[in-house]
This record gives structure tokens, sequence and C-alpha cells, in this order.
């Protein structure tokens, strides 16, 4: 696995915002489970691949590393494991499309939270965007309420905002690894899933969607971002993880016709703005 950190972190970033983008087309295709049965198949072939990946590249470090990350890795942990319960949870509540644009909001989440736990200031730009990607939310949250979806975009919002919060440990702790900390999402999640399912008898092809879920969707997107973000500047990952939003409600649409109203496009369309703003903006002396 180590011939991936030679990889040009730009093509990295997008092959992992690829590899997320086909989730929810995944989470569609099962056929006789519930959420929890989804997270818990999830969860089990992300681990499996994740504890492999630890192996291959860190070999007899892997403890190591694991435990020098300490607890603030465990809080970061929780707090992504958080993030997967709601993305799978609003993928089945809402459209594709509204998940992916209210995900593509972590970039205003991180200048929103770095403003108040971590003190940096916000441009002028930065605060723009920032307008921006609330009314954007604001457009496709009013309009589900009458399509019965309101409950599957709030939840959906949990998603950047428990990201942004895993960020804002490691801001606090740099030395903290970002891969123990995926790992411990994937151990708490595993047990979301175990004690709240039904039912742990899956069909086959429910099984083959979990290792899809997990493995090539989950495990193959995260290690290439985390790898791909250590070599790309933070302007250029914000803007390159736009390829998850772009190409996530395609695959549904393609594959199972699945077409949100007018108004969700309208308020993906400003938040896709609102982030590229925020992306390009260079000036970070502007306090607001």
């Amino acid at each position: 696995m180590n011939f991936l950190y030679k990889i040009p972190g730009y093509m990295l970033l997008l092959f992992g915002g690829f590899c997320l983008s086909w989730g929810g087309l995944i989470i569609r295709q099962f056929q006789e489970v519930g959420v929890w049965e989804i997270l818990f198949l999830r969860s089990i072939f992300f681990l499996i691949a994740l504890v492999f990946f630890l192996f291959i590249t860190y070999k007899k470090n892997t403890f190591k590393i694991i435990k020098d990350s300490g607890f603030p890795a465990v809080i970061g942990g929780l707090f992504l494991s958080l993030s997967f319960v709601a993305y799978v949870f609003s993928i089945t509540a809402t459209s594709v499309a509204n998940v992916v644009f209210i995900i593509s909001t972590q970039t205003i989440f991180l200048a929103i939270f770095g403003y108040f736990i971590l003190r940096e200031k916000i441009s002028l730009f930065g605060f723009f965007s920032i307008i921006l990607a609330m009314i954007g939310i604001s457009i496709m949250v009013g309009d589900s309420i009458s399509s019965g979806s309101f409950i599957g975009n709030i939840v959906a919002l949990a998603i950047p905002i428990n990201f942004s919060i895993l960020v804002m440990i490691i801001r606090k702790y740099p030395r903290l690894d970002m891969i123990p900390a995926i790992l411990y999402s994937g151990i708490l999640s595993c047990f979301y899933g175990f004690f709240l399912s039904d039912s742990l008898n899956f069909s086959s092809h429910d099984i083959f969607m979990g290792f899809l879920l997990g493995v090539p969707q989950l495990a193959f997107g995260f290690i290439c971002i985390t790898i791909g973000s250590k070599t790309t500047k933070a302007v250029t990952v914000g803007i390159l993880m736009l390829s998850e939003t772009l190409c996530a409600p395609l695959w549904v649409w393609i594959f199972l016709n699945e077409i949100p109203p007018l108004s969700v496009f309208i308020g993906g369309f400003i938040i896709i703005l609102a982030v590229i703003i925020k992306g390009i903006d260079k000036n970070k002396s502007v306090n607001i």
C-alpha cells in the first residue's frame, strides 16, 4: 500500500471523492435490511479493510501508532462515527442530492468552528460564503418540510458538523494521527449497528452490498483523502472534494432515475458557489 504515497495528492483526492460518491446508490440497493443493519455491514467491512491497510502500511508499528494517538483520537472517532450514522440514516430518508450538497458545507462549518473554538479570523469573503451556504441550506430544508424529507435533511447536517469537530480536535492536537481516529469510528459504528439491529440475518445480496459500501466506497475513499490531503493545499482539497457532490446525484439519476425537486439544485448550486468562494479566499487577515 506504500505506492499510494507516491501518487500525486490531487489525484488521490479526486479518486477518494469518486469512491465516496457511490454511497447513496449502493445504500439504495439493499433489499431486506434497515438503517442499523446497513450501518453494521458497512462498518464491519470498513474495519476489516482499514485494519488490513494499517498492518500493511505500518507493520510492527501499528499498535504503537494507535496507542500514541491517545484519548483525542477516541473522541475524534466518536464524532466521526456519529457522521457515519447520520449518513446512512439521511440517505434512507431524503434524496442523495440533498445529502451530498449538505455534506459539502463542511468547509463553511470549519470556518465557523475555527472562529469560535480556535479564534481564527473570518475574512469578508469567508463571511459572505457562510451567508450563502446558510441560504442554500434554508432553501433545501424549507422545501423538504412539504415533501416529507425534513428529518433526513436535518440529520444530514450532523455529517459536516461532526466532521468539522473532528478537524478541530486534530488542529488542537497537531501530532494526532488521523488513521486511528478513523479506526475508532469504525469500531463504534459496528457497536451501534450490532446492538440496535433487529436481526443480523443477511442475504448474500445485502452482504455483498455491505462489502461494496465498506471497502471500495468508504475505506478506499477515506484512505485516499487522508493521504492526498497531506500533500495538497487546503484550498485545493475543498474544491477537489466537490467531485463527490457532483457525482453522487448523477449515479442515482442514471441508475435509479432519482430526480430531486428543483429547489434542491437551486440550494445545491448556492452551496457549491459558497464553498468555491471560501476555497479561493486567500485573505486571512480581515476580522468579522
